[in-house]
């Protein structure tokens, strides 16, 4: 197949939604891998302060007492705004690294300077010829409104924050000063190049453990909703084609004409006539195949007869919206139905196997990783590998004894998870090293898995398993929902969560002070 009929396919592939179909049941497992941390993902970027180019934006004459905005009556200087003004800022370049140039937005530009374009508008449901600090501003503003909402809710309940709240603000403002260190800097002055010269280290670790305080309360409200049986039914039925899985065969015949070359090495397009023609030879071949599918013939054995069909055999396909799985997810679909569908210079031949619910159960674990010390050889020295290879043993060896000292204890999920948040060097450990809904589909590294989806494990199993990330304690938690319910649950919770805190930011009373907020980075 030429390169210019290939691109072609492929576009027409993605624009339809064919090409890569798991893709959306990929996001799908991500979000519920993500789910603890779903609503805001708050504190990612700041941990990672060292890494943030130096000198995002610098003053000697900032009056760092002025107010910039009052919230409730509460003020805040434009210090602690700019804190969340970072994070607003940098989570969202990094969410969106890819989409940036389509948006109009330069990071290395005055954000002043900038508006919205009409893409990024309809993206991000922002206004059009707003500029882009105003936009990060508003967003900093409702997310300030949100935690002083959620703390002061948290505390007329008398909620009492988990351990790992502790574990990880000790954690941070220690990895925090070992970057300054090894800037030879001191944190204040790290702080000041990174986040104005305004910042100070009071002001960070406070924000910085209201946004661990905030996290934790939302995190365990949002665990905290269940669901009858018949609200996830009733959710269910609402969007059925989001929850179900499809298996078919797709056969995928490109109908663009080739583009040519002249005597000086240009491209010359295809003529309407020629274009023309490949779509209808397209059509009739697919046709053909159409034919003798249901005559009785293999319709992978039918692809090959041309090398620029492909094939693929889906058995967990999702619902995407194009033409294809408009077919497939059709109430009136039945075992064996095959068709001939047109997506504009494609055309595809499908047979429909089977729509089913997934009930896969999801797996819960807890884990902890003990990674392997640094070596002191580089890779080109000689005795490399057996360093490696002695690191990797004495990390096992420690994995096994810190195993066998848990089990001669009380042995519980409980012990275990205190265990882990001590020893683990995964980010999993300020939540007792757990890692939910877990399933065949889940991206981790296959050992882990593998010991995971075991079908012989039974809740309280616990071994050591290696990776190359180190050596795994494992804990099975146990076996959860099946997954369309799990998913059903997941959109049941982050919509009910996203009302309560929509409820309780927008019942705050924000007021901006124009002179202090001129200082916010």
């Amino acid at each position: 197949m030429s390169a210019s009929r290939e691109k072609q396919l492929r576009q027409d592939q993605a624009s339809s939604g064919y090409v890569d179909p798991k893709s959306t049941r990929e996001q799908e497992q991500r979000k519920k891998e993500k789910r603890s941390n779903l609503l805001y993902g708050t504190i990612a970027v700041l941990f990672l302060i060292a890494v943030i180019a130096a000198g995002i934006w610098r003053s000697n004459v900032i009056p760092k007492h002025a107010t910039a905005v009052t919230i409730d009556g509460e003020a805040y200087t434009a210090a602690e705004v700019s804190f969340y003004y970072q994070n607003t800022y940098q989570n969202f370049l990094s969410q969106n690294s890819y989409l940036l140039s389509y948006m109009g937005l330069d990071p290395q530009s005055s954000l002043d300077s900038q508006t919205i374009n009409e893409t990024a508008a309809s993206w991000i449901g922002a206004e059009k010829g707003q500029t882009w600090k105003e936009f990060f501003l508003d967003q900093t503003l409702n997310q300030m409104a949100a935690i002083q909402a959620v703390l002061k809710t948290a505390e007329s309940e008398g909620y009492t924050y988990s351990a790992g709240v502790q574990a990880q603000y000790e954690d941070s403002m220690a990895a925090l000063e070992s970057s300054a260190k090894a800037s030879s800097l001191t944190v204040s002055q790290l702080l000041k190049n990174n986040l104005g010269a305004q910042m100070t280290e009071k002001v960070y670790s406070a924000q910085l453990l209201r946004m661990l305080q905030y996290d934790d309360y939302t995190n365990s409200h949002y665990e905290g909703l269940t669901y009858s049986d018949s609200e996830i039914d009733a959710a269910y039925q609402k969007d059925a084609n989001r929850y179900d899985l499809v298996s078919y065969e797709i056969v995928a015949i490109p109908g663009a004409a080739e583009s040519t070359t002249d005597a000086d090495g240009n491209t010359v397009e295809p003529t309407e006539e020629e274009t023309a023609a490949a779509k209808e030879a397209a059509k009739t071949a697919a046709d053909k195949m159409l034919a003798d599918f249901r005559a009785g013939k293999d319709l992978e054995t039918l692809s090959k007869t041309d090398e620029s069909y492909v094939y693929t055999l889906k058995e967990k396909g999702t619902y995407s919206g194009d033409v294809v799985t408009e077919w497939l997810f059709d109430d009136a679909r039945k075992a064996g139905d095959s068709a001939v569908l047109e997506y504009n210079s494609t055309y595809y031949v499908v047979s429909f196997q089977n729509r089913y619910q997934d009930e896969t159960p999801e797996i819960d674990v807890r884990h902890i990783l003990i990674q392997p010390e640094a070596g002191t050889l580089s890779k080109d020295d000689e005795g490399y590998e057996d360093e490696q290879a002695q690191l990797k043993a004495d990390a096992k060896a420690k994995a096994e004894e810190l195993l066998a000292q848990w089990q001669s204890g009380e042995a519980t999920e409980e012990s275990f998870s205190a265990l882990a948040m001590q020893e683990s060097a995964d980010g999993s450990k300020y939540i007792g090293g757990l890692i939910p809904g877990i399933t065949p589909d889940s991206s981790l590294v296959e050992s882990f898995k593998n010991w995971c989806l075991d079908a012989s494990r039974k809740p309280g199993d616990s071994a050591v398993v290696e990776s190359e990330y180190g050596s795994h304690i494992m804990y099975f938690v146990g076996e959860q929902l099946p997954v369309w319910q799990a998913n059903v649950v997941a959109d049941l919770r982050t919509a009910d969560s996203s009302k309560w805190l929509q409820d309780l930011s927008s019942a705050c009373t924000v007021e901006r002070h124009e002179f202090g907020l001129k200082f916010v980075n």
